[in-house]
């Protein structure tokens, strides 16, 4: 399996970053390796490479047929789930990396980065694009999402990034991150939820 991501899909943490407010022309795609997972509700470690670790809360799509070349009106036949993930980055190497314009796998691809909860299959949830999540740490709300917001919308995500990518069953779409992005700390406890339904329950060490 693989797992592709999505950059700056909400114009509000593009402002948070960049402090500026944009919509790129085309999805920001980027890929982590499967070594990247972190599932069944293990501990996250953080790597000893980075002074400031954050994390990035995402609805996560999960593919279930192989394609190419999906046309945006067929991608809703492509997932049949949905959960909460952490795309965590190391931020420090990600602005080392983007001020001296080079590629960012290092602060996004280590080992554990991509931590995903437990899926909700796609009937329950009758609209992909009118689906409120957030993350809790040690029982309080620190970032809050909605799709609806999203400046590419899923089935133009899984439109695109079938051009250049054949999906097979089982790969993972992060679908980018609202603003409220921050950094994790050694005993920190989160839990990520899809409206009031708990899916993603872990600890920092």
């Amino acid at each position: 399996m693989k797992i592709l991501a999505v950059g700056m899909n909400y114009a509000k943490h593009n402002k948070e970053l960049d402090g500026t407010l944009y919509k790129p022309e085309e999805p920001v795609i980027f890929a982590k390796p499967d070594s990247a997972l972190l599932k069944d509700g293990k501990p996250f470690f953080i790597p000893d490479f980075t002074k400031q670790c954050d994390y990035e809360t995402e609805l996560v799509i999960r593919i279930c047929r192989l394609g190419k070349n999906i046309a945006p009106r067929f991608a809703y036949r492509y997932y049949d789930a949905v959960t909460v993930g952490i795309d965590f980055t190391a931020r420090d190497l990600q602005r080392k990396f983007r001020k001296e314009g080079l590629p960012w796998e290092l602060c996004k691809g280590f080992d554990s980065s991509a931590a995903i909860g437990d899926f909700v299959s796609k009937e329950e949830l009758p609209d992909i694009q009118q689906i409120p999540f957030h993350l809790d740490i040690d029982g309080h709300t620190v970032q809050e999402g909605y799709s609806g917001d999203m400046l590419f919308a899923v089935d133009e995500l899984i439109a695109y990034v079938s051009r250049f990518y054949t999906l097979k069953i089982g790969d993972l779409l992060f679908t980018g991150t609202p603003s409220g992005v921050g950094p994790v700390a050694v005993g920190q406890h989160l839990q990520g939820y899809i409206r009031e339904r708990k899916v993603l329950d872990f600890n920092v060490r």
